[in-house]
Order: structure tokens, then sequence, then C-alpha cells
């Protein structure tokens, strides 16, 4: 019995330059857009079993416009930042520059008031770890971070690992495996 989780990345609410941590926007127009020109590839992955996306508002306007009606589910919610929620990372670190140096720094610390990257890792994992494990093909819409925190821990990387991972805008990764026992899956463009 293996499990194949595909992570699909919301599409974006702004600029990377201008993102917020643990941001609510709803979809910009460059957002809807995004998703209209890669519907095409992503709208199959909705024939999966289990359809589910992080409760933000991107997340779920990427999963109802895919098709996909997914299900919120809470531990798939972005990092919580605490404090620092709805600012930018040049904000924080204009106020607080040593919070942020040891935020960076330390997977265990939470300057901020929020979740530590270990506890966000482990949430993240803790929902990969809970999905029926009966040959289900498992589709979710999440942030970014999400789908950061989900590679680390089923790669078992070493949490400084999370910072080295790019996720863009409607990306997508496949895992498989069996709870604490999981592969990244490459798939080829080619059919």
């Amino acid at each position: 019995m293996t499990l194949r989780v595909t992570l699909v990345a919301a599409a974006r609410t702004s600029s990377r330059l201008t993102e917020r941590f643990d941001d609510d926007r709803p979809l910009d127009q460059a957002g809807w857009h995004e998703v209209q020109l890669v519907a095409h590839a992503l709208v199959p992955l909705g024939a999966a079993e289990l359809r589910y996306c992080s409760p933000t508002p991107r997340s779920r306007a990427t999963g109802d416009a895919l098709g996909f009606a997914p299900m919120a589910q809470p531990a798939l919610r972005d990092w919580e930042m605490g404090r620092w929620r709805g600012m930018t990372l040049g904000e924080v670190t204009a106020r607080e520059p040593a919070a942020v140096d040891r935020w960076l720094a330390d997977p265990r610390s939470a300057p901020h008031g929020g979740e530590s990257m270990l506890g966000f890792i482990g949430r993240v994992g803790g929902w990969l770890d809970t999905r029926p494990a009966d040959d289900a093909l498992v589709v979710a819409v999440a942030e970014p971070a999400v789908i950061r925190a989900a590679l680390v821990y089923a790669l078992n990387a070493p949490p400084a690992t999370y910072w080295n991972v790019d996720v863009r805008p409607l990306s997508t990764i496949t895992l498989t495996g069996l709870p604490g026992r999981w592969s990244l899956s490459l798939e080829s463009g080619i059919r």
C-alpha cells in the first residue's frame, strides 16, 4: 500500500518582494490569470480520491478554480508568525534585526511568538503521516511555506534545508510512500 500525495502551490497574491508573513489576502488579478494559464495541466489532479487545501483564501481559491472542490485542513495552514503576521521580512528586519537573525539560525526559536520552524515542519509532517495509506491519490493546494516544510519532513532533511527550497506559484511536487517513509517523485512532462 502506497500513498501518493501531490502538493500544488497556491497562485500568488503579490510579487515575491511584497510577500507578507501569514498572508490572508485573496488571489489578485495576476494570480487568477496564472491559474487560467496552467489549469489545463493541473485540472487532471482533481481526479484524486482526496482533495485538500490550506485554509488560506488563496489556497481555497486556487483549488476551487482548478475544480478540485478541496476540503480545508487546519494542519496545512501557513507558518504561524505571531506578532510578525502581515509584515514583510524587510519590515521585520528593520524593527527586530537580532530576532530575525536568531529565527533564521535556530530552528527551535520563535522570537515572533508563533511557531518555531521545527514545530511547523512537525505539524505539516504529522498531517502527511495521517493520510489514509490504502493506495489513495491525494492532492492538496497549499502555501509555498507548507510545501517547503513537507519536503523537509518527507526527505528527513536538516531543518536549514527549508531555506534552500524555492516553491513557485502553481508548481507541483509529488511525495509517495507511507507514514514516516516518504520519497520525492519527479515526473517527466512527457506522457
